[in-house]
């Protein structure tokens, strides 16, 4: 009947805590049992790996990690525990039932663990700390993965690749690398994603929820994590270090891809012809060769391209602006390539030679282009009207004739022009 009444008549006389059943407060020799969670004794010893236990059931439960035993399945997926209490936590997980509240916030959780963990948001309480560095955590599982950190343990392998993690959750996201599995959906738009964090975020893009907020600046954030991040721009904080040159970083994926400098890694191939990366951004311009895509757009002239330092050159030849000069005869290029290209005609470099008439070139692309006049070869035309080209700049002015767009403006008088050698000539005129 107590079981039924709550009724709680047996206490700790430490720390009060009561219990329905005596047996919770006293083992079969009548030792208090709960009692050593304040002396610290620990009787029961595991003979297999030597862990010790406070409580003789914490030993058996124990013993189920080195059996492998797991008795109680669940009826609706039939996936096994080894606990009773960890079956009950997971019939949770279809029936939707949280029944441990936050009295300050009212989130649910479906285990009171998680219920604890999340207390320590509101209080403040970081109750494991490192004894190398210091640093404080919320949960202990957080604590364990910082500790990897300074022993460079990663116990978690890919069994295809060999790449090892320090978090079993890292090494599961990995694998889908691999297998191509992105078991996350967007409902709305059929999109899928390798994490469910993943797809929480793009749900989150598509409803314009920025939740998380910066406390200095106001900027708002899809993610915490992010603010947390965003907030080192304020601090100046770079918390994240190069052991082997002393750089620091504001983010520990910053510090990643940066050590792949020292170690030469390239984790990242291209599928079609297997050119390898540091980073996965490099991966993904990379892909633009093959797939032809253009992403950045001029808005004066509608022209596009695949590198984004490519339309910022291009945008230069609207401004006139020329950043970068000679420093032997003060000529000046919008473009840190046209100079280097350029030096060459004070060096006497030409690199490359026709092979039908010997001569030299100082680019590829002018040798390309100066082959065309040995083959006649005008692979450039004009939709409108027909005529061929040599090179495609020479197709770009000619559209302007059928356009009649004048791209390039005098900063001086306002007239525009449809060239550039045009207005260059024209600019003498106000000299």
């Amino acid at each position: 009947m107590i079981i039924h009444t709550g009724e709680k008549q047996y206490s700790c006389e430490t720390c009060d805590k009561s219990f329905s059943r005596r047996d919770h407060l006293l083992d079969a020799s009548g030792l208090k049992s709960h009692m050593r969670i304040h002396t610290g004794e620990k009787p029961y010893c595991c003979q297999t790996c030597g862990k010790t236990f406070c409580q003789r059931g914490n030993l058996l439960y124990h013993l189920r990690t080195h059996s492998g035993e797991k008795p109680y399945s669940c009826q609706t997926c039939g996936k096994s525990f080894s606990l009773n209490s960890s079956l009950t936590a997971h019939l949770r997980t279809h029936t939707g039932e949280k029944p441990y509240s936050c009295e300050t916030c009212g989130k649910s959780f479906s285990v009171s663990s998680g219920l604890t963990a999340h207390l320590r948001i509101h209080t403040g309480e970081k109750p494991y700390s490192c004894q190398t560095c210091g640093k404080k955590f919320t949960h202990y599982g957080s604590l364990l993965h910082h500790l990897r950190t300074h022993t460079g343990e990663r116990p978690y392998s890919c069994e295809t690749c060999g790449k090892s993690f320090t978090q079993r959750v890292h090494l599961l996201h990995h694998e889908r690398t691999h297998t191509g599995e992105k078991p996350y959906s967007c409902e709305t738009c059929g999109k899928r994603f390798t994490q469910r964090t993943h797809l929480l975020y793009h749900m989150r893009t598509r409803t314009g929820d920025k939740r998380h907020s910066c406390e200095i600046c106001g900027k708002r954030f899809y993610r915490s994590d992010h603010v947390i991040v965003h907030m080192r721009t304020h601090t100046g904080e770079k918390p994240y270090s190069c052991k082997t040159c002393g750089k620091s970083f504001s983010q520990r994926g910053s510090l990643t891809a940066h050590m792949r400098t020292h170690t030469g890694e390239k984790p990242y191939s291209c599928e079609r012809c297997g050119e390898c990366f540091r980073y996965y951004q490099g991966l993904s311009t990379h892909m633009r060769t093959h797939t032809g895509e253009k992403p950045y757009s001029c808005e004066r002239c509608g022209k596009s391209f695949s590198y984004y330092q490519c339309l910022r050159s291009h945008m230069r030849t609207h401004t006139s602006q020329k950043l970068f000069s000679c420093e032997k005869c003060g000529k000046s290029f919008n473009q840190s390539g046209n100079l280097t290209i350029h030096m060459r005609t004070h060096q006497g470099e030409k690199l490359i030679s026709c092979k039908t008439c010997g001569k030299g070139f100082s680019t590829s692309r002018s040798l390309t282009a100066h082959m065309r006049t040995h083959t006649g070869e005008k692979p450039y035309f004009c939709e409108i009207c027909g005529k061929t080209f040599r090179q495609s700049g020479d197709l770009i002015v000619h559209m302007r004739i059928h356009t009649g767009k004048k791209h390039y403006p005098c900063n001086t008088c306002g007239e525009k022009f449809k060239k550039a050698s045009t207005l260059k000539s024209h600019m003498r005129t106000h000299k």
